[in-house]
């Protein structure tokens, strides 16, 4: 990682100022310690410690329960935008 992508990674990752919880591996810093979580899983598996796994597997688990219901609640959305177009547009006409 040459010096610019690195100082383009940490303006986009974290707002000046605030606190970063750094990557023990590579020094990415990240805004949120469970991204650093997810990053050391998926990016340094094999220098991980079995601490490190397990907080990645619980990470990732949480990470996502919360995707299935963003999901669950977009279709949902979905589905009533559909239906009210639908219902609009049979009075409508």
């Amino acid at each position: 990682m040459t010096a610019d992508t690195a100082t383009e990674t940490r303006d986009a990752d974290v707002p000046p100022g605030e606190p970063t919880h750094d990557c023990p591996y590579c020094g990415r810093p990240f805004a949120r310690e469970e991204y650093r979580t997810l990053h050391v899983g998926l990016d340094h598996p094999d220098a991980c410690t079995d601490a490190e796994v397990a907080a990645f597997r619980e990470a990732y688990r949480e990470e996502s329960e919360d995707l299935r219901l963003f999901r669950l609640k977009a279709v949902g959305g979905l589905v009533l935008l559909y239906f009210g177009f639908l219902f609009t547009y049979s009075l409508v006409t």
